[in-house]
């Protein structure tokens, strides 16, 4: 005990000595808590309860049980939710009202415990004097709740490889909930911050919503339970079928037209959403896709919404998008369509990849080299059969690594991968007049086709893994005109260029991101509704299987 004697002096050193042991009174803590409350006692029993890690070696930071003691730790052991007595902030509040919202995502909010949650929340919210174990037990908890949450709606649920090998599309999004937390001085970020922005996925998640609230509807379960007792449609079974198209499709409005029925008008529309066969009639696929139950559609909803999460947040104001499964592409500039067209996607045994690349520069005229795939399964066997005759028929010319011609004659099974083969450009090319090039480890790009008839049939998984286009000179046409503002670039421009058979290459200053995905439910070409699709490849069941 220090004596504290008269004088300026010794006023001088007793304020200091004061404010030194009023200091070493208040908490270690340095800087404001994520909760703008200190505590001692909670510091303590976080750190008996989560064990300290290397936050140097980053690489360790893998689970989320690992990145909540990354957050505790790069604060002190401060709380982030409760204040004062342990009592929950209105931050935590919201979060355990958004951690509800997240069934609209397709995932059951009790993955983030809501049920526990709730319960330790009203055990604070109601008691006079809370214990630090409740305070530490509730601010924890809630802590590896939002950290998950936020995680899987940014990045996913699942990871893509292990459902689907063909998956590549990158989401090169930065997931730093935990950054976000030791440093939020109080200010909450919501979930919704990390949900996907692109159009596609807030059309799914209103969609999982409507469908939610139609499986509590007891009349169209009962019309939906009726049908699926009959393998073909009568008279009495159009009053149910009627209900059901009325009710999962309630846009739908037919008009009196002198060339189809109002009820063709119906049908076709149920036939359009449903990605069956355009028929005008209640055929037997059509009556089972009638009896689908709503839980079916909520599963494949559910999926889709993952894939997306998959991709990157936000695609931005310009981009172009394959889904490969609908076969079609869409052109979209400030969420508008600027070009819808059919194409034509990878067979099932070659099929196309889902990823992310940007449009780098159009070919007119553009040569083709014949890939190691096609070269082995395609051109082996055409050479192997009739030589000369294969070769002078597809247009092909076989190449030395000095660049000189080769005989067909002369190549044979075992030597044939010494040589490339090309096809010059012409009207015979199976690039056709137009490449747009997508720089990418799997060589796939997006181009013209000799095979235009291709484009009105039903089944358009007929190509190698790339993808024809119903519109290619159309596109170009648009991309180099309107994107990188060459106004001189018309349609009899392009005519021109292609009739002299010569190869020219227009380099994009617009880096055009192409989003080629697999989605077996997207929206219509309106952009106001979902439409579903077949699944091609049979992808559907081993995602939802593992989601489930």
């Amino acid at each position: 005990m220090y004596l504290i004697k008269s004088g300026k002096k010794s006023l001088s050193l007793s304020l200091l000595l004061l404010s030194l042991i009023a200091f070493s009174c208040k908490s270690r803590h340095s800087k404001p808590s994520p909760s703008g409350f200190s505590d001692e006692a909670f510091m303590a029993q976080v750190q008996q309860v989560l064990k300290p890690i290397d936050t140097a070696n980053k690489k360790k930071l893998n689970s989320i049980a690992d990145n909540v003691r990354y957050t505790y730790q790069s604060d002190e052991y401060q709380p982030i939710w409760v204040k004062e007595n342990y009592v929950p902030t209105e931050a935590a509040a919201k979060l355990v009202a958004e951690l509800e919202d997240v069934q609209w995502d397709g995932i059951d909010p009790e993955r983030y415990n809501l049920s526990t949650l709730r319960k330790l929340k009203e055990k604070l919210d109601t008691t006079k004097v809370n214990s630090v174990k409740d305070g530490v037990a509730f601010d924890t908890a809630l802590t590896h709740s939002y950290l998950a949450a936020s995680r899987d709606l940014l990045l996913g649920r699942i990871n893509p490889k292990s459902v689907d090998s063909l998956w590549y599309h990158v989401n090169d999004t930065t997931w730093n909930a935990p950054q976000l937390l030791v440093n939020s001085k109080g200010t909450y970020t919501p979930l919704d911050e990390f949900r996907s922005k692109v159009p596609t996925y807030l059309l799914l998640r209103e969609e999982y919503r409507r469908f939610t609230d139609l499986a509590n509807d007891t009349a169209l379960s009962q019309a939906i339970a009726l049908v699926a007792q009959f393998k073909r449609a009568d008279g009495d079974m159009l009053d149910n079928i009627h209900k059901i198209i009325h009710t999962e499709l309630p846009w739908v409005e037919s008009v009196q037209n002198d060339s189809i029925s109002e009820e063709k008008q119906l049908i076709l529309a149920y036939q359009t959403f449903s990605g069956l066969q355009l028929t005008g009639k209640i055929d037997s696929n059509t009556l089972a896709h009638l009896a689908t139950p709503l839980h079916t559609y909520l599963q494949k909803i559910s999926a889709n919404m993952e894939r997306v999460r998959w991709m990157q947040q936000q695609f931005g104001s310009l981009y172009l998008v394959v889904d490969v499964p609908l076969m079609e592409l869409f052109l979209r500039k400030d969420g508008i369509n600027v070009m819808h067209m059919r194409v034509v996607v990878g067979k099932p045994e070659r099929q196309t990849p889902s990823l992310f690349a940007t449009m780098a520069n159009v070919v007119i005229n553009p040569p083709w080299g014949v890939p190691p795939t096609i070269l082995k399964n395609d051109v082996l066997p055409g050479l192997e059969k009739s030589g000369k005759t294969y070769m002078a028929k597809k247009g092909l010319k076989a190449y030395d690594k000095d660049g000189n011609i080769v005989k067909a004659s002369g190549i044979n099974a075992s030597n044939y991968k010494r040589y490339s083969y090309k096809q010059d450009p012409g009207d015979d090319n199976a690039l056709g007049y137009v490449k747009f090039n997508l720089p990418n480890p799997w060589d796939i790009y997006l181009h013209d086709t000799p095979h235009r008839g291709d484009f009105g049939k039903r089944n358009r998984f007929l190509s190698s893994g790339c993808i024809r286009l119903q519109q290619p000179q159309e596109m170009a046409v648009y991309i180099l005109s309107e994107i990188e503002k060459k106004h001189n670039f018309t349609a009899g421009l392009l005519d021109t260029i292609i009739e002299t058979h010569k190869t020219k290459w227009e380099l994009l200053k617009t880096k055009i991101p192409v989003h080629i995905a697999y989605l077996t439910a997207f929206e219509d070409t309106t952009g106001k509704h979902i439409q579903f699709t077949r699944d091609i490849y049979d992808r559907d069941q081993k995602l939802i299987s593992l989601m489930n």
